[in-house]
């Protein structure tokens, strides 16, 4: 709901402040006296792109600034919790215009773009003004409308959320089909390379063990060599090594006990004897392990060869890393298998969700036909009522192919203008003037069952007089004990019923500037206004008591 809005220095709108009441506001004023203009400095707010020669005083900023009490508008407070902006009980959104043309635009004090400007705003305010045909061209609204007189609220709800769940599902089956498709390409070539590397069947390190065995293989004989001069040297010379510290050990046995000193010296000897004696054993050992077995190089150098060659092909560097790529490749193929078996449920699941989703689709699509005729015979009474007589509405209902976000049907709102037996989507049968008045005969059936912003209604009487001028405003009045609505009217009657009325017009101030001014009327100021309206200037006596009939009715 609109509290107030602010405007300063707006075309030749100095500064002027509109609080309008939960009801029906009605504005009224010369022509020319800038009701208009008000609804240019609205439409910023609304997120209409601005233009500096609408500035008075280019030395200041064009400030419009309007309140709303948004604590019982859900879908707005999650509109701006899906945009990352405060929630407040009030919401302030202002427009700054500066002269050098920068225009900047803030939702409680933070900056937006004007695409988020609109898209909220919209939540907030419905215009409606000389060829504005939005909501009516919208499949969202239509079958807004059908569902609240239907009260297909508890139905739409269920349908919601399956619809919910079988678009995720829908999604995740896609994904993972998706992802099959790709893991079957490329599945034939990962089993052969599997097939190849469990065929050589490495083991850890192999590959790297078998370089070093084969370079030992490769110098056996300067090997043993070695190993043998060295064993030769301790145990098989004319003196070897090991039986000269054996002699030494037991001479100094022979002296420790007239010489006690000795015996470390003793001991350190025959520890060195018995780490030559094994020395020479461990020789003898590793002397036995090299072989020149010419046959078994071949093998170990093939082995080699096509060990080097995995590594290669396939860019690693060691044995362990042809085991892990192993492993990977095993647990891929597995996965693909698993990824088969998701898809089936997944796909079980969503013909499941798919039966209930049809079943509810089909209840929803029931209630709609039914009351789509007792909905078009209304808006038809109304709108012969609003001085439409030669129109007839119709609701068009047809199947779609697939369940989409409200549903299987597919609605459209039709008007055969002046009974021509030809029907056509309201927006392209009817004139700026009409199309308000039709928005205001559905509107107004549905009051009670929708929630809807501020309503702000420009020139809705344009083309009407008396009965239908009076029907006009019973629709209004009646429209506002649900929802705030604003009219700038020029008809008595539509004026005589707002609950606040607001008088538009022209003053000069002190340096002699033509300014737009704003005030609300009181019982008496209102009734001249409305006689003005009835009978100009100077209203005759009969004007004014038909104006003080009108206001009382």
């Amino acid at each position: 709901m609109l509290e107030k809005l602010i405007i300063r220095n707006y075309a030749i709108i100095d500064n002027v402040v509109l609080e309008p009441d939960t009801h029906l506001n009605t504005v009224t004023g010369e022509t020319g006296a800038g009701k208009s203009i008000i609804l240019g400095a609205l439409s910023l707010i609304l997120g209409e792109r601005a233009d500096t020669s609408v500035l008075i005083n280019k030395d200041e900023k064009c400030i419009v600034e309007a309140h709303f009490e948004v604590a019982n508008n859900p879908q707005f407070k999650k509109a701006l919790k899906d945009e990352e902006l405060d929630d407040e009980k009030q919401c302030i959104i202002r427009r700054e215009i500066s002269s050098n043309g920068k225009s900047r635009a803030f939702i409680n004090d933070t900056p937006v773009t004007l695409n988020i400007l609109n898209k909220l705003t919209s939540l907030l305010v419905d215009l409606h003004q000389q060829f504005d045909h939005m909501d009516i061209e919208q499949d969202d609204f239509q079958m807004d409308v059908l569902d609240a007189i239907a009260q297909n609220a508890p139905l739409k709800t269920e349908y919601t959320t399956l619809y919910q769940q079988y678009k995720k599902i829908s999604h995740q089956l896609a994904e993972k089909t998706a992802q099959l498709a790709q893991w079957q390409k490329e599945s034939d070539y990962k089993q052969f390379l599997l097939d190849e590397l469990l065929q050589l069947d490495f083991k850890e390190n192999e590959i790297e063990d078998a370089d070093q065995q084969l370079k030992q293989m490769s110098h056996a004989e300067r090997i043993i060599s070695v190993l043998q001069g060295g064993r030769h040297l301790l145990e098989e010379g004319e003196q070897p090594l090991v039986n000269e510290l054996k002699k030494i050990n037991q001479q100094l046995q022979g002296i420790t006990d007239v010489m006690p000193d000795i015996t470390p010296l003793q001991v350190r000897i025959s520890s060195a004897y018995e780490e030559l004696k094994d020395i020479a054993s461990e020789l003898e050992r590793l002397e036995g392990n090299v072989t020149l077995d010419e046959e078994l190089m071949q093998q170990m150098q093939e082995r080699l060869d096509v060990g080097y060659k995995m590594m290669k092909k396939h860019a690693v560097t060691t044995t362990n890393e042809l085991l892990t790529l192993q492993h990977t490749l095993q647990e891929e193929l597995k996965s693909t298998l698993d990824l088969s078996d998701a898809i089936e449920n997944l796909t079980k699941e969503k013909e499941s969700i798919y039966k209930a989703l049809l079943a509810v689709a089909e209840k929803l699509s029931a209630q709609r036909k039914k009351v789509a005729p007792e909905i078009a015979a209304k808006v038809n009474e109304l709108l012969t009522a609003v001085g439409m007589p030669n129109a007839r509405f119709q609701i068009a209902l047809k199947k779609n192919n697939e369940p989409g976000a409200t549903g299987i049907d597919i609605v459209s709102f039709l008007l055969d203008a002046n009974k021509s037996g030809q029907f056509l989507p309201v927006h392209k049968a009817a004139s700026g003037g009409e199309m308000s008045r039709i928005m205001l005969c559905i509107k107004s059936l549905t009051a009670k069952a929708m929630h809807l912003p501020t309503l702000i209604f420009d020139e809705v009487d344009t083309g009407i007089s008396g009965e239908a001028a009076r029907q006009v405003a019973v629709l209004l009045r009646d429209l506002s004990n649900y929802h705030q609505v604003i009219c700038i009217t020029h008809q008595p009657q539509v004026a005589a019923k707002g609950t606040t009325h607001f008088y538009v017009y022209k003053d000069v101030d002190n340096n002699g500037r033509i300014t737009t001014r704003l005030r609300i009327l009181k019982k008496e100021e209102r009734v001249l206004a409305i006689a003005q309206m009835i009978g100009g200037e100077k209203p005759s006596d009969a004007a004014m008591q038909n104006a003080r009939e009108l206001v009382t009715l």
